[in-house]
């Protein structure tokens, strides 16, 4: 069965003073799933406008966003719509202030167990597995995030 539509989505790699990356628990379709912020691209809006809309929607307050990271660079059928072909859209984002939301300590620590319940939580980016998260785009976002992040440090110690 052939997908007949996109489905267009913009995640964002949000990284604190203290090298913890934000993760977002969910209920979506009756599983638990672990994914970075973000959502779904809405017709005619731009990425970083949609980057910008979803961090205030889920995370109640506004992101700077940073730069691109990575945009899925293979086929991925939709775990939800077998019809929608998924390409997602990653950028590295900065939360605008101290957060804003209710920082989970523990993973899916939901208030009530709905479909659609979020909760973040902050974890060190060297202690996250790929395994951890859900979806196959959010596993190599992070794979490439993380060498993003060697490469600049190696050119540090190369520049000193």
């Amino acid at each position: 069965m052939m997908p007949d539509r996109f489905n267009i989505r913009v995640y964002m790699l949000i990284l604190n003073q203290n090298s913890e990356l934000l993760l977002s628990d969910e209920i979506l379709a009756g599983r638990h799933c672990t994914k970075f912020p973000g959502g779904g691209l809405e017709f005619g809006e731009g990425t970083i406008d949609c980057a910008k809309r979803e961090a205030l929607e889920e995370l109640g307050q506004s992101v700077e966003v940073m730069e691109h990271v990575y945009t899925t660079d293979f086929y991925l059928q939709s775990s939800f719509r077998k019809m929608d072909q998924v390409l997602s859209i990653y950028y590295r984002a900065e939360l605008k202030g101290a957060p804003q939301f209710r920082e989970a300590k523990k993973p899916f620590d939901f208030q009530s167990f709905e479909e659609g319940e979020e909760s973040f939580r902050w974890k060190k980016l060297s202690e996250i597995e790929l395994r951890e998260l859900t979806f196959p785009a959010d596993r190599k976002a992070l794979e490439v995030f993380r060498e993003v992040g060697r490469e600049r440090g190696r050119r540090s110690i190369e520049n000193r």
